[in-house]
């Protein structure tokens, strides 16, 4: 019997606090939040970036049409659309605009200025970057046929079309800066969010103040932020010292212990599913890698069960998955995975079909170099594990750990045979989790340079249905096709653990350390 999905992801998706971040009380004006930040982002453009580095000084600023509600995730709620309605057949939008909310410049935010932002988005100008432009590929048009309505005209229904605009990167930007320079939100930081810029300097930190105007009544309840650049190995650290009050990506169990230790009560640890996982990914281009059953043979070998057990008492990852987030409404339960190989529940019958696979491809000794980030959480323990479980059944793989931009480079150029990465979503959202595993002609999140013309079309038919049951049957058929492929089959997802003092109150962990990050909800108990 197949468990309502629905009530796994319930049951999953539910934050684990300690209890000094459920304390009640109402809100306190007034602070200043300072918080690490392990990464710079290369731009100041949202449109232009994927890195959470940008999205944790950036969110502060900027409004979205709409956006993820914290304490009822993954639903979403009104930002500068108040509110929305669909047209029966799915291809019609309209949404209205919120009255009241002003640029960081005084000028009013109107429909004109919610219209040039998603035309930028799906149809940049030339020298523009929109990195997630083909997620807006369904948009037939964008009219502003007043100052409070947008109506948005889809070319099919897409089921996912909310949650695409919601993700935390869709910064609304000023439709007369963008006139005057298509390029400005790179080089001024000018939105309509809870908090204005003040200073960034690089290599050292990003400062934000409230914004008196702020649509929201009663937020921020911040003075204003101070995002500090330092180094993962720092975090705690500084947080045992008092120089940080919070760090919103993740630390490690051992942290956790360390932290917990040290502070006692004066530490507060959120934790929950995260959506981000360990991809193993093949060059489909290179041989032997090109044989479906070589690739097979690599992933049904990894025992998930076993490695989630050892590998989460020492760093940031635990659930076992497929390609959509486990627990989530469309993924596939427990019990479907373990039928599907690299999931089985009895190692040893996995590695004797393993050696025969390998043994029809005529390669009983295998051997070749796993690519992988020279980054200890998570990428090197999984990686030796990974290694260790080749090695059962003969196969030797050399472990070449790379810094972040020569592995992300020698992937992208197809420079390898077998590598591990990690692919980390804005939301948990089935269409930009499934990008990946499209033909390569379709996706630029394409890194095994495969062609799958039958998955292609189980796809766009998936993203264009609207009936529940319909798109959930069509979610396991895409599943365990790309499970079976084995292009790039997911090892392992992350498990996300949020340290911050306990006297910091109104946020609340979800599965994605790109959304919820404007701060506007977040106050001080001191």
């Amino acid at each position: 019997m197949r468990i309502p999905a629905t009530i796994l992801g319930a049951a999953l998706l539910i934050p684990s606090l300690s209890a000094a971040a459920a304390a009640a009380g109402a809100p306190k004006n007034g602070g200043t939040l300072t918080y690490a930040v392990t990464a710079e982002a290369p731009s100041t453009d949202c449109h232009a970036i994927t890195t959470y580095a940008a999205v944790h000084v950036l969110a502060p600023h900027y409004s979205l049409l709409l956006k993820v509600d914290q304490d009822n995730y993954p639903k979403l709620k009104p930002d500068v659309a108040e509110s929305w309605t669909v047209s029966p057949d799915g291809l019609t939008y309209i949404f209205k605009i919120r009255p009241g909310v002003f640029f960081h410049d005084g000028t009013p935010l109107t429909s004109k200025d919610v219209k040039a932002t998603f035309d930028r988005l799906r149809a940049p100008p030339p020298g523009i970057v929109s990195i997630r432009k083909a997620l807006f590929a369904d948009i037939a048009s964008i009219d502003a046929p007043d100052p409070s309505a947008v109506v948005m005209k889809l070319k099919a229904p897409d089921a996912s079309f909310l949650s695409t605009l919601a993700l935390p990167y869709n910064c609304l930007y000023s439709a007369d800066r963008l006139a005057a320079d298509a390029d400005f939100p790179a080089k001024t930081v000018m939105g309509s969010g809870p908090f204005v810029f003040v200073e960034h300097r690089a290599g050292s930190h990003w400062i934000g103040k409230r914004f008196d105007k702020y649509w929201e009544k009663g937020k921020p309840h911040l003075d204003g932020f101070r995002a500090v650049f330092v180094k993962s190995s720092a975090v705690v650290t500084a947080l045992q010292g008092g120089q940080i009050q919070a760090e919103f990506r993740s630390i490690s169990p051992g942290e956790r212990t360390q932290l917990q230790g040290a502070l006692k009560d004066r530490i507060t640890i959120q934790e929950a599913p995260w959506v981000c996982k360990i991809d193993l990914l093949f060059n489909t281009e290179s041989k032997p890698f090109d044989n479906p059953k070589v690739r097979q043979a690599l992933s049904m070998v990894i025992d998930r069960w076993a490695g989630s057990d050892a590998l989460s008492k020492i760093t940031i990852v635990k659930p076992v998955g497929g390609p959509l987030l486990p627990g989530s409404p469309l993924a596939l339960t427990n019990d479907e995975l373990s039928a599907l190989p690299g999931y089985g529940r009895d190692p040893e019958k996995s590695r004797a079909e393993a050696k025969r696979l390998l043994a029809e491809a005529g390669l009983a000794d295998l051997k070749f170099k796993l690519v992988n980030r020279n980054v200890n959480h998570p990428f090197t323990p999984v990686g030796v594990y990974v290694i260790d479980q080749w090695k059962r059944i003969g196969v030797t793989a050399e472990h070449q750990q790379l810094d972040v931009s020569q592995q992300k480079a020698t992937i992208a150029n197809g420079q390898y045979q077998v590598a591990l990465d990690a692919f980390c979503a804005d939301s948990d959202d089935p269409k930009p989790l499934l990008l990946p595993y499209l033909s390569k002609e379709r996706s630029p999140r394409n890194m095994t340079r495969s062609r799958n013309p039958e998955l292609d079309a189980l796809y766009d038919k998936f993203k264009a249905s609207t009936d529940d049951r319909e798109r959930a049957a069509l979610a396991v058929a895409l599943q365990r096709r790309i499970i079976t492929d084995a292009n790039s089959v997911p090892v392992i997802w992350y498990s996300r653990l949020v340290a911050h003092v306990s006297s910091m109150k109104g946020w609340k962990i979800i599965p994605t350390h790109f959304a919820n990050q404007d701060l506007a909800d977040v106050w001080l108990d001191n």
